[in-house]
């Protein structure tokens, strides 16, 4: 399509808009542009770490919360925009994941809510949506922090309310918001210091932006599926949460890492790419790139064929996508987790858990049913219910066990009629910690409040690789480094495990201590977990040292100080 072509058509689609009723249909092409440009800017937001730890999963857990409020939506016939657009909210509280994904549905609550038994909408409506889906999403944070995704809700509510004194149109009331949602993330930083100290903008408030840019893209006739020109650490790269989502006629996964002969046109190569196959993923470091794509079998070389006219290969992987996921299928059989049952009466709790052996050691301290999750996997809203909902007893204890949990679970609370309380656990320590003051027979609310109490009990030590260079908390940190957290805080960068260990026990100082516990990950062996346990105990003979398999992707130790 020519420029002037494309002039006219997107001057119909906005006239369309302008002329037909906004009603329940049009606002399913709206969601589901909203969360395709989402979804085509994903890697954008995730990239908007503060930290440089594994968990820049916001654009992610963004993405799953519109996926699931478009399924509630995908197949339905309703014309009538007040109740398709609760239908939105209700699917977005449903498959709500991390502290964004519920901050989001909450936003879409109270556009449902300032849209109530609204049959078209108009622009007066649109913004008595966006003024309740403001106060909504406050009223939904305990401590509501400046800087965040919540002062993009606020500021383009106000724009909203100020737009509407020069004109009802609801397209253009939606293109103030727009402008100003991208406006209001860029001030975040001014708002919040930890942003700004490390270069970044918000990443929620990025998402928000993202979602509402894609449904005027839509009206104004605008691509919606074209990647933007950017490419992630390839430390960051996480190519096992593809299996995830492999489509109908993916048989072959292929990744190739190469060094392009000139600098690579990104734009033109996504492009190129993606008349192949799709769950394209690109990393780049010091210049060699990693291309990720899944492909019909006949296409398999492809990809490589391409890379190869465009630089010089220097790996290549093929892997069968049906053996890959049949083996995670029977690794999944194999490794079962035996939980105890739960008699009518009891006290059941449900624990979220990052690996197979950390699951093995909740399920040994009679947890009635652990969620997979943890940094980088926020489970949803509805993952949390439907672990409790079937268990014959009304009285639930809730560990999430990671900080971008709490949300999810506390939202899974609300919607039970059960006697469910989260324990706000923000590691895997301090889930430990409280199931060993679980009694199942005990007084509910004694039971909760002697967990809860047991979460100063412990301390908490993390160690995994940095996916960004940044200085936070006056440690300077360089991409692919290992870093040492205690307690959350980053304390430490350093070049081997060993030394970043070593680190975190003397921040830690260990004389107060009689135990550490360490949990190993997936991505060292127990021969290097007892390097480093035999090392403690060389250094600190008064300490009782424990290793245990833990199984947890990205961090190669977590460490309990007790």
């Amino acid at each position: 399509m020519n420029p002037e072509s494309r002039q006219v058509y997107i001057r119909r689609r906005q006239d369309r808009f302008r002329t037909a009723p906004i009603d329940g249909r049009a606002l399913k092409f709206m969601i589901d542009a909203g969360l395709t440009w989402l979804r085509t800017n994903q890697e954008t937001v995730n990239a908007l770490n503060v930290y440089p730890v594994p968990d820049g999963d916001t654009g992610i857990n963004m993405v799953l919360t519109m996926q699931a409020a478009y399924d509630e939506i995908a197949d339905s016939p309703e014309r009538n925009f007040g109740r398709m657009i609760h239908q939105v909210a209700h699917g977005a509280l449903m498959g709500a994941r991390g502290n964004s994904g519920v901050i989001l549905s909450q936003i879409w609550r109270g556009l449902a809510r300032g849209s109530d038994e609204i049959e078209v909408l108009d622009g007066p409506a649109l913004v008595a949506a966006f003024l309740e889906a403001r106060d909504t999403a406050y009223q939904g944070v305990v401590r509501p922090v400046e800087g965040t995704i919540l002062t993009v809700a606020k500021d383009i509510a106000s724009v909203a309310e100020a737009t509407l004194e020069e004109t009802e149109d609801a397209i253009a009331i939606l293109e103030r918001v727009v402008k100003e949602a991208d406006e209001s993330v860029e001030r975040t930083p001014e708002l919040l210091d930890v942003l700004k100290k490390a270069g970044v903008v918000d990443a929620g408030g990025k998402g928000l932006f993202y979602i509402l840019e894609g449904m005027l893209r839509y009206i104004n006739g605008q691509p919606l599926d074209t990647p933007l020109a950017t490419v992630q650490p390839l430390s960051k790269m996480v190519l096992e949460d593809t299996l995830d989502t492999i489509e109908p006629g993916q048989d072959v996964e292929v990744v190739v890492d190469f060094r392009p002969h000139s600098t690579l046109d990104l734009r033109k190569f996504y492009s190129e790419l993606e008349e192949m196959g799709t769950s394209i993923q690109v990393g780049e470091g010091d210049g060699l790139y990693r291309m990720h794509i899944h492909v019909e079998e006949e296409r398999t070389y492809d990809p490589i064929n391409y890379i190869n006219s465009i630089g010089t290969w220097t790996k290549v992987s093929l892997e069968n996508l049906e053996e890959q996921m049949e083996e995670i299928e029977r690794q999944s059989r194999a490794s079962a987790i035996n939980l105890s049952p739960v008699e009518p009466g009891e006290i059941a709790v449900v624990a979220v858990s990052p690996g197979q052996g950390i699951s093995r050691v909740f399920a040994s301290l009679h947890v009635a049913a652990i969620v997979e999750g943890g940094q980088t996997m926020n489970p949803s809203t509805e993952d949390i219910l439907d672990a409790f909902e079937d268990l014959p007893t009304n009285k639930v204890i809730i560990l999430p066990n990671n900080k971008n949990i709490i949300m999810a679970a506390k939202s899974a609370t609300e919607l039970t009629v059960k006697e469910a309380v989260v324990i706000p656990t923000r590691t895997i320590p301090q889930g430990l910690a409280a199931m060993f003051r679980y009694l199942p027979h005990g007084d509910f609310d004694e039971v909760v409040a002697e967990m809860n109490s047991a979460l100063d009990d412990v301390d908490t030590g993390e160690i995994t690789t940095a996916i960004r260079s940044v200085e936070v908390d006056g440690v300077k940190v360089n991409e692919g480094e290992t870093i040492a957290l205690f307690n959350g805080k980053l304390v430490s960068s350093a070049n081997s495990l060993e030394e970043a260990c070593r680190s975190l026990i003397e921040t830690a100082d260990v004389s107060q201590y009689e135990l550490i516990t360490l949990f190993y990950g997936a991505d060292i062996t127990k021969q290097d977990g007892n390097k480093i346990a035999d090392a403690i105990r060389a250094d600190h003979p008064h300490l009782e040292v424990e290793l245990q398999d833990g199984g947890q992707p990205h961090y190669q130790l977590i460490l309990s100080f007790e």
